[in-house]
């Protein structure tokens, strides 16, 4: 859930499979929900925790209006124990929620409207782990994207303020990552670093031809244990396009929403996603995640958490700007339900310049 997707009301009845020492292997958790914006709607959702090294989800959706989704997710070697590791994805989302505010760190809210975003990706990660601690990752995507009108009541379609946004553009993305790795765990991090520096190019269809852009950046997290079940986070991310030729607005770096992608968009809990818009970004964040309680779900132990957390950061056209100035801020709090040793849910609400914010989802924000 994010600001711009309104008041959705709904039923989620869960099945979880765990073994005898509490550990989830499978989540089922179908639902049927309302939105005023788009009528009922059903999905389908299973997530399968094989074990610690390969994990697979499966979500399907529609709703009677506008929104359709499919997103299916496999990994193998995510403990890296071997030579490999490979991650593969596929996506079909039709969602009717995005705003756009125009290009700029200081893009007006008085500009915004909606558009209907169509898109399918096909996405592979290989990782070839030269140590358990270092890994150089190859991200191969393919993405066609739809920008339709918006279909929103009391919001201006796109084409109202800007009519050459609309239109629909094929992405060949290659990138090449090196990943410094400590973490003591994946999913529920305690202590370590996760350092990252990459390096891509954009096409518009084949594989080098026709450059859209080329992209570098780098993505950091810390987890310190600072004292018993409280764990101070850090998280900073910036990313350039050196070259850039008639890049449509949704390729370009971007700020707002509720989750961090690395080298794509970043977190500002009290925009929706996608807020800002430009060239260049940077973002960080400071969380406090401090376990409260524990108690038995029967099939499993949960641990919850709150998190006080602040998030800073802008976007920018020009490479020669400083990136730490003309900061948005945004402070709030976050509630996260734990389910060792795979599982995550989190509800985190923050206030910035426009308001509150709340956004819900599975794994961390970062």
């Amino acid at each position: 859930m994010d600001p711009d997707s309104g008041t959705t009301l709904g039923l989620i009845p869960t099945w979880i499979q765990a073994d005898e020492n509490h550990e989830i292997h499978r989540i089922v958790a179908p639902d049927i929900i309302y939105s005023p914006n788009f009528g009922f709607g059903v999905h389908g959702r299973v997530y399968g925790y094989t074990s610690g090294d390969e994990q697979w989800s499966m979500v399907v959706g529609i709703k009677q209006r506008v929104e359709r989704k499919f997103d299916a997710e496999f990994q193998r070697g995510r403990l890296r124990n071997e030579r490999w590791s490979f991650t593969a994805s596929a996506i079909y989302d039709r969602d009717g929620t995005p705003r756009f505010y125009g290009i700029g760190n200081k893009s007006p809210l008085d500009v915004e409207t909606n558009y209907t975003n169509q898109q399918e990706r096909l996405q592979v990660q290989v990782g070839l782990n030269l140590t358990h601690a270092w890994q150089l990752l190859y991200t191969a995507r393919l993405q066609f994207v739809d920008v339709l009108p918006g279909t929103l009541d009391k919001v201006d379609s796109i084409e109202v303020r800007f009519p050459g946004a609309l239109g629909s553009a094929t992405q060949s993305l290659n990138r090449l990552a090196i990943v410094y790795d400590t973490r003591d765990d994946l999913t529920v991090p305690s202590r370590g670093l996760q350092l990252i520096g990459y390096g891509g190019l954009a096409s518009r269809g084949g594989l080098l031809n026709d450059s859209m852009y080329s992209k570098v950046g780098a993505d950091g997290r810390s987890f310190l244990t600072v004292a018993k079940d409280t764990i101070v986070v850090t998280h900073m991310a910036l990313r350039y396009l050196p070259t850039a030729h008639d890049v449509p607005f949704w390729a370009l770096s971007s700020i707002g929403g509720g989750d961090s992608v690395v080298g794509g968009t970043q977190p500002l809990r009290g925009f929706g996603l996608g807020r800002y818009y430009d060239r260049d970004s940077f973002t960080t964040s400071v969380e406090v995640r401090r376990k409260v309680l524990s108690f038995d779900a029967t099939s499993t132990i949960v641990d919850i958490e709150v998190t006080p957390f602040i998030d800073i950061g802008r976007v920018f056209a020009h490479s020669g700007t400083n990136p730490v100035s003309d900061l948005h801020h945004v402070y709030g709090v976050g509630f996260r339900g734990i389910a060792r040793p795979f599982v995550v849910g989190y509800v985190d609400i923050g206030y910035g310049s426009e308001g509150v914010a709340a956004f819900t989802g599975l794994n961390y924000p970062f």
